[in-house]
C-alpha cells in the first residue's frame, strides 16, 4: 500500500476517533449529571434548570451555585451535545481546532454558557455564511467560538432596563436586540480574526479571545457607558457559600475529572499500540504552530489529555491548599463550577500544541507574581490580597497556558515572563467587556502577546528554537 493512501486511511481513523471522542463527552456529562442526581441529592432538577437558563450570566456566574452540580453537568452534555451537531451537520473538518472549539463551548458550560443563550451567536455566523456565499464548514469552528458572547444575551433577555419585561423578566425588546447583536457579531467576528491573530503572531493559542475580546469592548461600551445605562448587576452567584477542598461538590467533581482523564489516558495507551511509544517526542514540542493531531496522531493526542488532566488536577489541589498551609491567606474558591470549567479550556488546545512541559513556565509565572505581590503586602503591613487558588487566577492560569509559544520558541525565561506579565492584568480585563466575553482569559492572552511581542521585537530578541517538526527538540 502506497504512502498517499495509508496516509489518507490513517486519517479517516483519527477522524472516527476523535469525532467518536466528543460525542463521548457530551454523554459522559450526562451520566455525571444522572450520578449526581443520586448521590448529591439536591433540589428539584426542573426548577433549578429553569434557573439556570433565564439567570444572567456574566463572568463569573458558578452554576454549581446557582441550580446544582447535577443541572450543570446536564447543561454542558447538552451544550456538548449541540457542538456535536453543528460539527456533523456542517461537515468541518475533524481535527485539532474542531476539538479546541467544541471544548471551548463544554468549558463555558459550567459557567456563562447554556444551551438556550448559545443559539443566537452561532446563527449571526450562521446568516454571514448565507450572505456572502461562505461555506458553512470553513466557518462552524467561528460558529462555536463565537458563543462566547451569549452572556449578552442573558443580560438583554432577563436583566437589560427595557420597559417591556414581563413577571419573568423577559423581553421583547431583549430578544430583538439580542438578534442585532447576534447578526453583527456574526459578520464581525469572520473578519477580525485573521487581523487579530496576525497582531499576536500565533503566540496566543487563543486566538478568537483577543478578537472576541474587542467586539465585546465595543458592545459593552455601547450598551452601558454610552448610553448612560448603569453597570449590570452583580453576578446572582455573589455572595454565595463556597464549596471547601472535602465538600461533597468538590469531590464529585473531582472524581468525575479523575475517572475522565484516566478513561482519556487508557484509550491513548490502547489505541496506541498499548504503548505510550511518541509521547516523548510530542512533549518536546515547542507549541508555536503545532499540530499534535497530524503530527503524532489521535492516540497520543488522547495520552496528552489524560497526562494534561491529571496535571493540571495536581496544580488545583496545590493551589487550593495553600491557604490551609500558610494562615492568613484569602481562602480559595475550590471545585467551582467555573474551575471545572476551566480545566477543560485549559485542555481545549491538548491537541493544538499545549502539554505539561511547555506550560510549566506559564505555572512559574503565575507563581512569581504571586511571590511578589506577598511579599509586597507584607512590606507594607497589608493582608495578602489573593492567593494562586482564587477564582480569577484559577481562570486566568488556564488561559495564560495559550501563552506556551513563547516559552516553546523563546525559553523558559521568557514563558516565566510571559506568565508573569498575564497574571498582573488577568484580574481587570473583564472590567473592559463588563464581564459579557467568556473568553476573558483569552482577551488577556491576546493583550499579553502583543506586549510581550513588542519588547521582543524592540531589543531584537530572536527565538531560541526552531518551528516544531517531529524531530525538533524544545527547551
Amino acid at each position: 500500500m502506497d504512502n498517499p493512501t495509508m496516509q489518507r486511511m490513517t486519517s479517516r481513523r483519527d477522524d472516527r476517533m476523535m469525532s467518536r471522542f466528543m460525542l463521548f463527552l457530551s454523554l459522559y456529562f450526562l451520566f455525571c449529571s444522572l450520578c449526581a442526581v443520586f448521590i448529591l441529592e439536591e433540589g428539584n432538577f426542573l426548577s433549578s434548570l429553569g434557573r439556570l437558563l433565564v439567570s444572567p450570566s456574566r463572568l463569573v456566574t458558578d452554576y454549581f451555585a446557582l441550580s446544582g452540580v447535577a443541572v450543570t453537568f446536564f447543561n454542558v452534555g447538552v451544550c456538548g451535545l449541540i457542538a456535536n451537531a453543528v460539527i456533523g451537520l456542517s461537515r468541518l473538518p475533524i481535527n485539532a481546532t474542531a476539538f479546541a472549539a467544541y471544548l471551548l463551548v463544554v468549558a463555558h458550560g459550567f459557567y456563562g454558557l447554556n444551551f438556550l443563550n448559545l443559539w443566537l451567536p452561532m446563527l449571526g455566523v450562521l446568516l454571514y455564511c448565507l450572505v456572502r456565499r461562505a461555506r458553512v464548514s470553513e466557518n462552524a469552528h467561528i460558529m462555536l467560538f463565537a458563543t462566547a458572547l451569549a452572556p449578552f444575551v442573558s443580560d438583554l433577555l432577563f436583566a437589560y432596563p427595557l420597559p417591556d419585561r414581563d413577571g419573568f423578566g423577559f423581553s421583547v425588546i431583549g430578544l430583538v436586540l439580542s438578534v442585532l447583536l447576534s447578526v453583527f457579531s456574526g459578520f464581525f467576528a469572520p473578519a477580525v480574526l485573521p487581523g487579530t491573530t496576525a497582531m499576536h503572531r500565533g503566540y496566543n493559542m487563543y486566538k478568537a479571545g483577543l478578537a472576541l475580546g474587542l467586539l465585546g469592548l465595543f458592545l459593552y461600551s455601547f450598551l452601558y457607558p454610552s448610553l448612560g445605562i448603569s453597570e449590570p448587576l452583580p453576578s446572582v452567584t455573589a455572595g454565595m457559600p463556597k464549596p471547601t477542598l472535602l465538600s461533597a461538590q468538590g469531590i464529585f467533581a473531582e472524581v468525575s475529572l479523575f475517572v475522565l482523564f484516566l478513561i482519556s489516558l487508557l484509550l491513548g495507551f490502547f489505541f496506541n499500540g498499548k504503548s505510550f511509544r511518541g509521547y516523548r517526542s510530542l512533549l518536546r514540542a515547542s507549541g508555536y504552530g503545532t499540530d499534535f493531531y497530524h503530527l503524532h496522531g489521535v492516540p497520543l493526542c488522547f495520552v496528552n489529555f489524560g497526562v494534561y488532566g491529571f496535571a493540571l488536577l495536581a496544580y488545583l489541589n496545590a493551589v487550593f491548599a495553600l491557604p490551609l498551609l500558610i494562615p492568613g491567606l484569602p481562602a480559595a474558591a475550590c471545585f467551582t463550577g467555573p474551575t471545572v470549567g476551566v480545566v477543560f479550556a485549559a485542555l481545549s488546545f491538548s491537541a493544538d500544541g499545549q502539554n505539561v512541559r511547555n506550560i510549566a513556565p506559564i505555572a512559574v509565572g503565575y507563581f512569581s507574581l504571586f511571590l511578589v505581590c506577598s511579599l509586597g503586602c507584607v512590606a507594607l503591613s497589608r493582608p495578602v490580597a489573593w492567593t494562586l487558588g482564587t477564582q480569577s487566577y484559577v481562570n486566568g492560569f488556564a488561559f495564560a497556558t495559550g501563552l506556551c509559544p513563547f516559552a516553546g520558541k523563546y525559553g523558559k525565561r521568557f514563558g516565566t515572563l510571559a506568565g508573569f506579565l498575564g497574571a498582573t492584568i488577568c484580574t481587570v480585563t473583564d472590567e473592559m467587556h463588563g464581564g459579557f466575553v467568556l473568553y476573558n482569559g483569552g482577551f488577556t492572552a491576546g493583550l499579553t502577546a502583543l506586549i510581550l511581542i513588542c519588547l521582543l521585537d524592540f531589543y531584537h530578541i530572536k527565538p531560541k528554537f526552531r518551528d516544531d517538526t517531529t524531530e525538533n527538540a524544545a527547551p
